[in-house]
């Protein structure tokens, strides 16, 4: 039985018009990268071409990436639920959380908890302040996030006075299953721990509310469920973290008075974590596609019907003989991670591009294909990579009957952002 979805089928034909790229195969990897709206790739096209004619070097033109920059934040702020002067724009989820974590001031002894389940988004940035500082890495299993009170009593328990940061996604890049972030935070900040949050597959995916969480740090990408360009991001932090955190760079856009050096020269805001290298067209780029997802889509409703189109594939998934579902039933996002018995999962994406041009990405070092539910597809779609799914689940690699096509896939198993 399939999942009650909040459908108006004339909505979705008009909103996918706007996505071309949803027309060149079942789009499901915005978990990696999303579908560019038509408006924002016009918009960003509209100021590549006045850089083009015009120049960049007019003060007029520095004023107004200024100007685009704010917009940026307002837009993004209004999706994360917090205000503009939390906001600070950054190039990447990676990023972002660099900053998060570099802003503690680390000593040789100190400690900080993560997960078992991170992208290399948060490892690698530990691992640097591990072996820069001395730093000990408590890494928590949490299976696969599916239970919410094993996930809290672990990270508890794993609690020090030595801990100086909790760092751990919102949603599980590798399962899909939502972390209990905002009781994780009363746990953490009940012992004076900030926590910085990797919100890579949450933002424009599921509800946040990130005054509502309470992090001191959470990180955001452009370019995937808000649908925006590469290279692109933000970090929202908390007001009290800009009492103590600490840049880990700082310049132009960080600095109230420009020609100053020192502490004392910052911005008082998020801004004071922003350097320099922003490129204006994709600035211009990700405040339209917020704009655009938030105010056009809706987000309400554009999370109610990515949740029950992930659901009811999770669901019919785990109805398939050989197929192993890795996204729990309980407090799943929008990913769906799946195994199939017999088949390595560049195998599977292969074929289901071949066969249905499903557009997906297998998870590496893991048998498993990450599926990226999003609200621009339609139940016809899902209904195919099941049955694709299923047929590949009746045969092994060396028995599947041929069937050629030309595939739009993503082939590379080790894709940088999450």
């Amino acid at each position: 039985m399939v999942t009650p979805l909040p459908a108006d089928p004339e909505k979705v034909l008009a909103l996918r018009a706007e996505l071309p790229a949803t027309a060149a195969g079942i789009f499901m990897n915005a978990g990696t990268c999303g579908p560019i709206p038509a408006p924002s790739a016009r918009a960003a096209a509209e100021v590549a071409e006045r850089e083009l004619t015009i120049g960049r070097g007019h003060r007029d033109a520095f004023d107004e990436l200024l100007v685009r920059m704010d917009e940026a934040r307002a837009v993004v702020a209004a999706v994360l639920g917090t205000t503009l002067d939390r906001i600070a724009i950054t190039h990447s989820t990676t990023e972002g959380m660099n900053v998060a974590i570099a802003a503690v001031q680390w000593r040789a002894g100190d400690r900080v908890v993560t997960t078992n389940n991170e992208h290399p988004g948060v490892t690698a940035p530990l691992a640097m302040i591990r072996d820069r500082a001395g730093v000990a890495i408590d890494v928590v299993d949490v299976g696969e996030g599916g239970d919410d009170e094993r996930t809290v009593a672990a990270i508890v328990a794993a609690l020090r006075n030595e801990t100086r940061l909790v760092a751990l996604s919102h949603v599980l890049w590798t399962t899909g299953a939502t972390l209990p972030v905002a009781r994780i935070v009363e746990e953490a900040h009940a012992q004076g721990i900030p926590v910085a949050v990797d919100g890579a597959q949450a933002a424009g995916a599921i509800p946040v509310d990130v005054d509502a969480i309470g992090a001191d740090f959470y990180a955001v990408p452009g370019q995937k469920w808000l649908l925006g360009p590469e290279g692109t991001g933000a970090l929202a932090v908390s007001r009290d973290a800009l009492t103590w955190a600490e840049p880990s760079f700082a310049g132009y856009f960080s600095a109230a008075t420009p020609y100053g050096t020192g502490r004392e020269h910052l911005r008082a805001d998020a801004r004071r974590f922003e350097s320099a290298g922003y490129h204006k067209p994709s600035i211009v780029a990700l405040a339209r596609s917020a704009g655009w997802l938030s105010m056009t889509v809706g987000l309400p409703w554009a999370h109610a019907r990515s949740a029950a189109l992930a659901r009811d594939a999770a669901g019919r998934l785990r109805r398939i003989p050989g197929v192993t579902v890795a996204t729990p039933s309980a407090n799943a996002g929008t990913l769906v991670t799946f195994a199939i018995r017999g088949w390595d999962a560049q195998s599977i994406v292969d074929q289901l591009g071949r066969r249905i041009f499903l557009i997906a990405r297998p998870l590496p070092g893991t048998d498993r294909v990450r599926l990226s539910v999003g609200w621009w597809n339609t139940e016809d779609e899902v209904g195919r990579v099941l049955d694709a799914v299923g047929e590949l689940a009746r045969h092994t690699p060396d028995t599947l009957p041929r069937r050629p096509t030309i595939a739009i896939v993503d082939t590379v198993a080790g894709l940088g952002d999450h």
